[in-house]
């Protein structure tokens, strides 16, 4: 099996599916998926854009609508996971994961699939220490303050990950896994510069089993930029699709009834830690639609370049996916529960972002070195000492 993994798509899926139908064409082959770790930016439409956390003068439309419209569709299969930048509102329609788009799967605030004989899991966010045991409290339309801790990773989806016991082969993140430049050429990253947007690898041998966690980062799309590798990876013959992991939905029936939606952290003690039992009753539902996720549905009109969206849209929409998925699961709807009681209620519309929501001196700054700022403002917010 063929892999593209590319690093941040920051909206240019135009651009990454080119490049990798030219290396097909070039190499007189066939690549079968695509991964990519994070700031993905699934922009449906101009609404989307009031919950995508950058500077306004960096906020584009780039290319998601066309595959959202269904004017473009995929041509590989492509699996992503958030990032710190990211159109939070249409991913919070689907936490649990989902179709983002036709052939675009989306694994959620934190999920596990079956690719192939591939298990694949993901995390979305960035991890902040201030907002890391709160529950997930922020909704759309998000404020000047919940615009950014709404991708801030979330024990909770953690622990969810931390249940399953059988391995994965591939896992997905944004940030990169603490100490990880210990095993890499350090020297040479450092002499660069240490920053999120550029290729690194480093090879992991654990001394338990001997096994070897390979690590890739890559950059963000653009000229000249190293933001694409092809990997092989051996497999068993048969179709490649996208399926649910009965593992990680037995998980997260299980871990549901703890779901954290105030700022209260979760109280994982009165979760109902019955694995088993949850396994069968997952396995026979899925068992019933050949492990097949729901299909993709559009919830909100897409771009339309001739045409403005207006504001008439409801803020956080029920993506059938969602509701059929928690249908087939035997749990409820709380997505768009209270923030401030975690009970379902009318929430009442609050203010936009203001424009000035981040600002910087009049100097152009490069994407790459507001990704830096960002980081180091919410790092010393956490540590005043943190130079």
């Amino acid at each position: 099996m063929k892999i593209a993994i590319e690093g941040c798509m920051h909206g240019d899926l135009d651009s990454v599916y080119k490049t990798i139908q030219h290396h097909e064409q070039v190499h007189n082959t066939k690549v079968d998926l695509l991964l990519c770790c994070g700031d993905f930016q699934a922009v449906r439409n101009e609404k989307d854009m009031d919950s995508l956390s950058v500077p306004i003068k960096y906020r584009e439309m780039k290319s998601f609508w066309k595959y959202y419209s269904g004017q473009e569709v995929a041509p590989v299969p492509t699996i992503f996971v958030g990032g710190n930048h990211e159109a939070s509102n249409y991913l919070w329609e689907l936490y649990y994961g989902g179709w983002a788009a036709t052939n675009i799967y989306f694994l959620g605030y934190a999920g596990v699939v079956k690719f192939g004989n591939l298990r694949i899991g993901g995390l979305s966010g960035i991890y902040n220490g201030r907002d890391y045991c709160s529950g997930h409290y922020e909704r759309p339309p998000y404020n000047r303050n919940t615009i950014r801790s709404v991708y801030h990773v979330r024990e909770y989806d953690v622990q969810k990950l931390m249940q399953l016991e059988e391995p994965l082969d591939i896992f997905l993140s944004h940030d990169w896994p603490v100490g990880i430049t210990d095993y890499g050429d350090s020297k040479a990253l450092l002499s660069r510069r240490a920053h999120l947007h550029c290729k690194f690898a480093a090879s992991v041998q654990h001394k338990s089993d001997g096994s070897v966690t390979k690590f890739l980062a890559l950059d963000k799309c653009g000229p000249g930029k190293k933001f694409l590798q092809i990997i092989e990876i051996e497999s068993e013959p048969g179709l490649f699709e996208v399926l649910y992991d009965e593992e990680w939905l037995a998980v997260t029936r299980m871990f549901n009834s703890v779901f954290p939606l105030t700022e209260r952290r979760a109280n994982f003690s009165s979760a109902s830690m019955n694995i088993q039992e949850s396994r069968e009753c997952v396995r026979k539902k899925l068992e019933e639609r050949q492990f097949k996720p729901f299909e993709f549905v559009r919830t909100v009109p897409a771009h339309n370049p001739s045409q403005r969206i207006f504001d008439s849209m409801p803020d956080i929409p029920q993506n059938p996916q969602t509701l059929s998925l928690l249908e087939l699961l035997g749990l409820p709807y709380l997505l768009d529960s209270s923030p401030v009681t975690g009970e379902r209620t009318a929430i009442p519309a609050s203010p936009a972002p203001p424009s000035d929501f981040q600002t910087y001196d009049s100097e152009e700054i490069p994407i790459d070195d507001i990704d830096d700022l960002e980081e180091i403002a919410e790092a010393k917010a956490d540590d005043p000492t943190r130079e």
